[in-house]
């Protein structure tokens, strides 16, 4: 029997990769391909995820983003409202421009994880709403852009959702996010 890979940086793209298939299947099968992943890699790669993420006795969340990210690229302290914390970016070779961000309090509990711009590249114009594209845009990008913004409980652990309405159209939509990137946008409703 052969040992199994490291759990590496590109385990983790597929990882992020597999729940995005569910909304944006043709643009995670280009992502896969650019990996030169097979689909049976990438579900291999989530289910040792998913076998990490609930182990009893394994590492704590924070613990297991620096096991299989290495060392942040930023790690930055934070101050939100009154509550400190600690930012951690890693870069991901899939999206050059953006870094997975972990957000953890005291005692290394991650409070979110998800795809942000980098802090040094420029930020997508946004606009009119019915014009975004898929991986475009991050859910901070989109909240400023359309504000204000209502955040909704996500379908899933990884997923997000805004509520706005498009200044320019008056039109009110749901834009969808997983693991904090843009995945698709829906009909909302007036009412909020």
């Amino acid at each position: 029997m052969t040992a199994a890979a490291p759990f590496g940086p590109r385990a983790f793209q597929l990882v992020l990769l597999r729940r995005m298939a569910d909304h944006q299947p043709g643009l995670v099968e280009d992502a896969r391909r650019a990996l030169g992943a097979p689909l049976s890699e990438m579900r291999e790669a989530n289910r040792r995820w998913q076998a990490m993420s609930r182990a009893p006795r394994g590492p704590g969340a924070l613990r297991r983003y620096r096991s299989v990210l290495g060392e942040p690229e930023v790690s930055e302290r934070r101050v939100i409202g009154d509550l400190e914390c600690d930012a951690l970016l890693w870069p991901l070779p899939l999206w050059p421009e953006l870094r997975f961000e972990v957000m953890a309090g005291p005692g290394g509990a991650v409070w979110n994880a998800w795809l942000v711009r980098a802090l040094n590249a420029p930020s997508p114009v946004l606009g009119p709403a019915a014009s975004l594209l898929p991986w475009s845009c991050t859910v901070d990008e989109v909240a400023r852009a359309f504000a204000p913004a209502r955040p909704m409980e996500g379908s899933a652990p990884t997923r997000w959702a805004l509520a706005f309405t498009d200044g320019a159209t008056g039109t009110p939509y749901v834009a969808e996010f997983t693991w904090g990137l843009f995945q698709r946008l829906l009909p909302g409703r007036a009412d909020g």
